[in-house]
């Protein structure tokens, strides 16, 4: 769920009107004491409303509102490896939300992970990232989640982790090694996008939750690009989040700016598709990004380098598909293609553009870590809806049809053919995913040979 447009409109408004904050002077009464007033509301309104932007930027929703709850309201699931962690509730109620934090109460928590009663929150909440927020930021979000959200009265749902994992004394000394110092004053103004972009990606954008990998703390392994490590991908909930540098199998190497603007405002490109938690991504943020931050992000992604220096970009081969159209490749993974993908993503592996993904040399195909292959075949998923594409087209899933042998088979083939180099996929790949999303057993017939 979202605030639409107009009922921002009428939260900011409503705000002002209960401050008193209307401006009522007649035509003729122009003078100071009535400017005052209106040059206050306007800047209230338009901090009101860069606080809206920033909190889409940095996604508030799709954490913070629970499928089919309010919005802000908290108690949204969040997967983490210790236990399921609850969004809390940040409206402005006094009673449960966060209507008597201050804008220093707010500050701490964004930025610093530490609640009003001076607990610190667990890092499901990327306060890591925030830390770089600008404070004057922090105020317009502050401004926007006081002044423009619906209170919610709705209590907080305890977190379901196990003890001792659920000690949260524990949590302050991850902070301290962990956390860094939240920024004390803005950078100077710069028109450089990629200076823009990083600032994006690094903080409220927060990509490196998900597309850095975390070390024995559960730590992201880095939280900028001074180590190659940072946006290298990581494992959320089953699903790989891809490596975002400039690796050409399995990186961004092969993707033009204008390729990322289009993944991001769209969910989709010509050559591939937002799924998984990247599809919420795409639905709650960064399509209502303004064009000018997208570019920005997709210039500085393009400067990251690559993990490999040596990777190469992967040449296209038809023997695949021939084979497939001559009916001669009689393996498994072969005619289990045939039998369950080629009418969408063609015997070519092409797919079709901005539709169907393709497969051929695609990054998500030939990633190291199979997670996200498998788990779309068990599950299925589905694009966002968009407002430049609204075209909403999604895929099956195949646990109750296909054997963990039968998708391991398919998925090495896929991973094999067309230019593709990566690793083979096993059946006790499966079977350990196949549990892990509790997609159910698999169809009760003999595996094939």
């Amino acid at each position: 769920m979202r605030i639409t447009k107009y009922s921002r409109i009428a939260f900011a408004w409503a705000a002002l009107a209960l401050s008193g904050g209307f401006p009522h002077a007649r035509a003729d009464e122009g003078g100071p004491a009535q400017q005052a007033p209106a040059s206050a509301n306007a800047a209230l309104l338009a901090r009101v409303e860069k606080g809206r932007y920033l909190a889409t930027v940095a996604d508030c929703t799709a954490c913070h509102t629970a499928k089919g709850g309010k919005p802000f309201a908290g108690g949204a699931g969040i997967a983490s490896p210790i236990g399921t962690i609850y969004s809390t509730n940040i409206t402005p109620d006094k009673r449960t939300g966060i209507g008597n934090y201050t804008l220093r109460d707010f500050d701490r928590a964004v930025r610093q992970g530490i609640a009003k009663d001076g607990s610190t929150l667990y890092p499901a909440m990327p306060y890591v990232s925030y830390a770089k927020a600008a404070p004057e930021d922090i105020e317009a979000l502050y401004a926007y989640f006081t002044q423009a959200v619906a209170p919610v009265e709705q209590a907080n749902r305890a977190e379901d982790i196990p003890w001792p994992l659920s000690m949260r004394w524990p949590l302050r000394f991850w902070r301290m090694m962990f956390a860094p110092a939240p920024v004390a004053a803005s950078a100077p103004a710069s028109t450089d996008p990629v200076v823009r972009g990083s600032y994006l990606v690094e903080g409220l954008a927060h990509c490196g939750s998900c597309h850095t990998p975390r070390g024995f703390g559960l730590q992201e392994q880095a939280l900028s690009d001074r180590k190659k490590v940072y946006l290298s991908g990581g494992v959320v909930d089953g699903y790989l989040a891809k490596n975002l540098r400039g690796d050409a199998r399995n990186g961004l190497g092969t993707w033009s700016e204008d390729d990322i603007v289009a993944f991001l405002k769209q969910g989709r490109s010509n050559d591939a598709a937002a799924f998984g938690e990247m599809a919420d991504v795409v639905q709650h943020s960064t399509q209502y990004m303004s064009d000018t931050d997208l570019g920005a992000i997709a210039a500085y992604l393009k400067t990251l380098s690559p993990v490999d220096p040596k990777d190469d970009v992967l040449a296209p081969d038809q023997t695949a598909a021939a084979a497939l159209r001559a009916g001669t490749d009689r393996r498994n993974g072969a005619l289990t293609f045939v039998d369950n993908c080629a009418a969408c993503h063609r015997t070519t592996g092409a797919g079709y553009d901005a539709t169907f993904p393709k497969l051929a040399r695609s990054s998500v195909v030939n990633s190291d870590n199979p997670a996200s292959l498998i788990r779309i075949v068990l599950k299925g998923g589905q694009m966002p809806w968009t407002n430049a594409a609204p075209a909403h087209y999604a895929m099956p899933g195949f646990a109750q049809r296909l054997t963990d042998r039968d998708i391991a088979d398919v998925l090495s083939f896929v991973r094999s053919s067309w230019g593709n180099h990566a690793p083979a996929v096993t059946a006790a790949d499966v079977a350990k995913a196949r549990q892990a999303a509790h997609a159910g057993p698999p169809p009760a017939r003999a595996e094939n040979p």
